[in-house]
């Protein structure tokens, strides 16, 4: 069976193209707009992101991509933010000052603690970044195939606190544990870049693609 087309949306923020290759190298075809009524009208969507929450949120805003967002989950589409965008998804952020999210997941982005420690007593660097492992405990079909323990590929300086444990699908550790992936409905987020992790990343797209609506 034939799956839907998935509608990439370009808030002009973003580095689609890699994640464009990466849903097309498991079988996604995948259009990319910044058209509101394009992505209203979406079977499924995806929302990459790149770079601080407050300016890209003000993107959506201008083109009225936000909104389309809203209406096309309210009517049952599926969404996948990724890296930022799954920091989108929430409430709020505390980047630069307080901006709001799109508001489909509840909860708040903050900034990693300065004075954090690894698990050997050493400091560690903000922003994370490279190599985590995640874990969770197999029964989302999002991460099918995905083994606990497994290895993905972090560069972020924010995390997502959900207001509800539920959502959390799977967790990293950097000083302390930190939502990886997150689910509500049909409403799904990836902290992590699914086009560098390799079979990790490669595999939850790959679900995300071919899963059934109801996730």
């Amino acid at each position: 069976m034939t799956q839907p087309p998935i509608t990439m949306i370009d808030y002009g923020g973003s580095n689609l193209r890699s994640a464009q290759k990466a849903f097309e190298a498991v079988g996604g075809r995948v259009r990319i707009s910044d058209d509101p009524d394009v992505v209203r009208r979406a079977e499924r969507l995806v929302l990459p992101g790149v770079g601080a929450f407050g300016a890209g949120m003000e993107a959506l805003r201008r083109r009225g991509l936000d909104e389309a967002t809203r209406e096309a989950v309210g009517r049952g589409a599926p969404l996948l933010g990724i890296c930022l965008g799954m920091q989108f998804l929430f409430d709020e952020s505390d980047e630069m000052g307080r901006h709001a999210g799109l508001g489909l997941l509840p909860g708040r982005v903050v900034r990693f603690a300065d004075g954090l420690l690894g698990p050997d007593g050493r400091p560690l660097k903000v922003p994370h970044m490279g190599w985590n492992e995640i874990a969770h405990d197999g029964c989302h079909p999002l991460l099918a195939g995905v083994a606990f323990g497994a290895h993905a590929y972090f560069v972020h300086s924010y995390y997502c606190q959900p207001a509800e444990r539920q959502c959390v699908l799977a967790w990293a550790d950097y000083g302390g544990p930190f939502a990886a992936v997150v689910a509500r409905g049909r409403v799904y987020g990836i902290q992590f870049h699914p086009e560098k992790s390799h079979r990790v990343g490669l595999g939850i797209l790959r679900n995300f693609v071919t899963m059934g609506e109801g996730g």
